[in-house]
């Protein structure tokens, strides 16, 4: 059987100490996690981030580097996960766009605030995300590649 991991990207921004986060309810419990999801079909890496970003907190989302690659493999599912985390800026927030669907806020918190209650984070890719991108974490977009499939075939 060939290993299919879900794709996924997250956005790190930070503002005076503080994290952009959303709290969403995840099989009837309300968690913390970045503004995060699927990459879809088509789409690149950053081209996801800004989206779910947009999608999840209302926020314009300016990527500027890539914070780290996670892979985690959850405990009760055994579902596993592939995680691009990017560190950038937040531009413009859009107070009328809605939420997704099972969004109920994006709140700004400290790493101390999250780390608190590691129960209430979605996954320990969170933490992780924002512990990185404190130790100073950064690597260039320029790593990332989409290639087009126009090449005539």
């Amino acid at each position: 059987m060939i290993w299919k991991p879900h794709v996924t990207v997250a956005a790190v921004a930070e503002q005076d100490g503080r994290f952009l986060i959303i709290e969403e309810d995840v099989d009837g419990r309300m968690v913390y996690n970045q503004p995060a999801g699927h990459l879809d079909a088509g789409e690149s890496l950053i081209e996801a981030v800004i989206r779910e970003t947009f999608e999840e907190a209302a926020w314009t989302f300016q990527p500027e580097a890539l914070v780290g690659i996670q892979q985690w493999r959850h405990p009760v599912n055994e579902e596993s996960y592939l995680r691009f985390s990017f560190s950038g800026v937040c531009l413009a927030h859009h107070p009328q766009q809605p939420l997704d669907t099972g969004i109920e806020q994006a709140i700004w918190l400290s790493r101390d605030e999250l780390a608190v209650n590691p129960g209430k984070l979605r996954s320990p890719m969170v933490l992780r995300s924002v512990d990185d991108y404190l130790e100073g974490r950064r690597y260039s977009l320029d790593i990332l590649e989409h290639i087009a499939s126009d090449f005539g075939l």
